[in-house]
């Protein structure tokens, strides 16, 4: 335990620890609960894996099985095969999104820290108005402003290019609301002695403002990666050679009954790669959230 030196003695802080008074049978129950709210959110998942391995004829049983009966690679060999048929070479799609994804997660977490650096720690006339609105902006669902991005697409001329889908995913109300609350944690009195030491803006921003607030970031990243790794691109790409890897599975997903099968092996695949990165990364996350409480 830290002790604090206070008139030249030490005096130990105080922590109150509260114990859950409940009982063999509460505990019992907690655990059932959880237990049921677990497997309630994990079938989902536990359909896509398994019809991904499900031959076509498994597929139309009532009542459906959860599980698969005969595993098969079948759908994903079907699926190698509707790729190989492409017209536009496969690794184009992949390259694609790629481009999307790197640009669209460095570029939102840069504007979002950027946009809430100096409302987290300047004041400046029209701050908190400001802010409001950013807050407000939240209760919109993105389908509102779909219409507007495409007029404003459109009349900067970047329309079927990259940045027709980059450039709205910079920015986000979410994204800045995050990182303000995160910055504003930091104490004023770190960002002081910086200046003191003769530190510009830019620097502490950089030597000292996003180190502090890497689960905000690292967090938003991940959100945004979600995101990003989905998006088809419908309504600004026109060419095939721009379009992501989400568009030409859900083409290929999109042959009737006889895909059926190849649709729950693109299912698979679509979110795999997601959870994948989430369980990588996981462990930093907590570990830097956990560690990042700072008080004056």
């Amino acid at each position: 335990m830290k002790s604090k030196q206070i008139n030249g003695n030490p005096k130990r802080r105080r922590i109150k620890v509260h114990r859950v008074n409940r009982s063999a049978g509460g505990n019992f129950a907690m655990f059932l609960f959880l237990a049921v709210m677990g497997l309630f959110m994990a079938f989902p998942l536990i359909m896509i894996v398994n019809n991904a391995f499900k031959p076509l004829d498994e597929y139309f049983k009532m009542p459906p099985d959860v599980f698969v009966r005969h595993p098969t690679i079948e759908n994903f060999e079907t699926l190698g095969t509707e790729m190989s048929d492409s017209w536009v070479p496969f690794s184009r799609y992949i390259i694609n999104t790629l481009i999307i994804v790197v640009c669209g997660v460095v570029g939102h977490v840069l504007f979002s820290s950027l946009a809430a650096y100096p409302l987290a720690k300047h004041r400046f006339p029209g701050s908190n108005v400001l802010f409001k609105m950013v807050v407000l902006s939240l209760m919109f669902s993105p389908v509102v402003t779909s219409v507007p991005n495409y007029i404003i697409i459109s009349k900067l001329g970047i329309n079927n290019t990259y940045l027709a889908v980059i450039l709205p995913a910079l920015s986000s109300g979410l994204g800045l609301f995050i990182m303000k609350q995160f910055m504003e944690q930091i104490p004023d009195s770190i960002l002081e002695s910086a200046r003191l030491d003769g530190a510009s803006e830019y620097m502490i921003f950089w030597k000292v403002v996003m180190p502090n607030v890497k689960p905000a970031w690292l967090t938003l990243g991940l959100l945004q990666f979600q995101g990003l790794w989905g998006v088809s691109g419908a309504g600004f790409l026109r060419s095939e050679e721009l379009k992501p890897l989400s568009y030409a599975l859900n083409q290929i997903a999109q042959g009737g009954i006889a895909r059926q099968g190849t649709a729950g092996a693109i299912g698979l695949i679509m979110i795999s790669i997601p959870i994948i990165i989430f369980l990588i990364t996981q462990s930093n996350v907590i570990e830097t959230m956990s560690t990042s409480g700072m008080k004056d």
